[in-house]
C-alpha cells in the first residue's frame, strides 16, 4: 500500500493522522523558529527528496506518466525536445579523423584510421568503409566485463546500413590508383556512456569525424608502392605524387536522426536510458540534409505506428537535423580559422 508521501506526490490525497486516531505531535520550536523566519526545514525537505526518488524506485511508470500529465518530462524537457548537444573535432590527435559527441549524458567517441589496401575485382575504383560499435563496460552499469553488449552489433549494423544507402561519401574518393591501390578506412565509435539515444549519438559522431578526416598524402616508391608521405618528404611527394597533399572527403547527403519514443498519445524526442527502460516502443528516423527519408527503423513495441505518429516524429527529425547540422557547421568552421 503507497504511503502517505506517495499520496501526497500523486495529487493531493488528504493526509490522515497516524493509526489509532490520535493526531499528529506539534511542531517543535525549531519548526516553529524556522517558518517565522522563512526558512526552509532542510530535514523534511531531504525527507521528501528521499521519498519522491523511492517511488520513483518503486512505480517507475506512474512516476513518469504523472509527468506526462503536466506535459513534462522528468528532467525538465518538454515532449518534444531533444537534451543539450555539444560535437568536439579533433578529440583523437592521432586519428585520421575524430570526434567527441554529447547528448545529455549519452557521449560517443568516433575515430578514424586509414590503411592502403588493394581493391577488390568487383570495384576496382572504390575503397572500402568499414564501422564498428563498441560498448566497453565503462559506459553503463548493465554492460558486464568479457560480454558483449546486446545492442553494440545492433547499433553497428544501423550504422553500417545508414552511410551506405545515404551515400554520404563516394567510395570512388577512396581509390588511389585504379585497380592497384585504395583507402581501407576504419570507422570505430566508442559509447563511452549510454543514457538512451545510442544509435542518434553514434551517427552523429560519425557524421561529426567523417566531416572532419583529412586522406593523407601518398606517394608511388622505387619499388611501385603506395606509401604514405610526411610533410618532410617534399622531394618524394615531387617524383611520384598520387596524393599531392591532405584533403578532406567531399560529404554529400548528410544523415542525422532522431529516435522517440510511443506512449499512449504521447510522442517523446530523445529519451534517456531511464526513459527507455519504462517505455519499449522506440521509433528512430534519420533524414538527410536535404529532408529526404534515409530509413525508419520500428523494433516492436506495443504502440503502434500510426500513420499520424509517424509524421509527427518525421516533423520533429526534420526540425532537429536543422539544429544539428547548424551544430557541425559551426564546429567545422571554427576548426578552418
Amino acid at each position: 500500500m503507497e504511503t502517505a508521501a506517495f499520496s501526497r506526490f500523486l495529487g493531493g490525497i488528504q493526509i490522515l493522522p497516524p493509526s489509532g486516531g490520535h493526531a499528529a505531535a506539534p511542531e517543535s520550536a525549531v519548526d516553529q523558529n524556522l517558518k517565522e523566519m522563512g526558512l526552509p526545514n532542510t530535514f523534511e525537505d531531504l525527507s521528501s527528496e528521499m521519498e519522491v526518488d523511492a517511488f520513483r524506485r518503486l512505480f517507475p511508470l506512474r512516476y513518469f506518466e504523472r509527468h506526462l500529465a503536466e506535459s513534462i518530462r522528468p528532467d525538465g524537457r518538454p515532449l518534444g525536445k531533444a537534451r543539450e548537444t555539444s560535437i568536439f573535432l579533433g578529440a583523437v590527435s592521432t586519428a585520421n579523423g575524430s570526434a567527441l559527441v554529447k547528448i545529455g549524458s549519452t557521449t560517443m567517441l568516433a575515430a578514424i584510421k586509414m590503411e592502403v589496401m588493394s581493391p577488390s575485382l568487383e570495384s576496382p575504383d572504390e575503397g572500402c568503409l568499414a564501422v564498428d560499435f563498441f560498448m566497453p563496460p565503462i559506459c553503463s552499469p548493465i554492460v558486464r566485463p568479457g560480454r558483449p553488449a546486446e545492442a553494440s552489433p545492433v547499433v553497428s549494423k544501423q550504422l553500417s546500413d545508414t552511410i551506405s544507402s545515404s551515400k554520404v561519401i563516394d567510395l570512388k574518393e577512396l581509390s588511389l590508383v585504379s585497380g592497384k591501390a585504395a583507402w581501407m578506412t576504419y570507422l570505430d565509435i566508442y559509447c563511452l556512456d549510454a543514457d538512451g539515444s545510442l544509435f542518434d549519438a553514434a551517427l552523429l559522431s560519425a557524421v561529426a569525424a567523417l566531416s572532419h578526416l583529412q586522406i593523407p598524402a601518398v606517394a608511388m616508391n622505387d619499388d611501385g608502392k603506395i606509401v604514405l608521405v610526411s610533410d618532410e618528404d617534399g622531394q618524394k611527394r615531387a617524383q611520384e605524387p598520387v596524393n599531392k597533399e591532405k584533403r578532406k572527403l567531399t560529404l554529400r547527403s548528410i544523415p542525422f536522426s532522431l529516435t522517440c519514443i510511443l506512449h499512449k498519445n504521447y510522442i517523446l524526442a530523445d529519451p534517456t536510458a531511464e526513459e527507455e527502460s519504462i517505455v519499449e516502443t522506440h521509433l528512430t528516423i534519420v533524414l538527410d540534409t536535404s529532408g529526404q527519408l534515409i530509413s525508419l527503423y520500428k523494433p516492436g513495441g506495443q504502440v503502434l505506428a500510426y500513420t499520424s505518429a509517424i509524421q509527427d516524429c518525421v516533423a520533429l527529425t526534420r526540425q532537429r537535423v536543422k539544429e544539428l547540422k547548424s551544430l557541425l557547421d559551426k564546429e567545422n568552421s571554427a576548426m578552418e580559422v
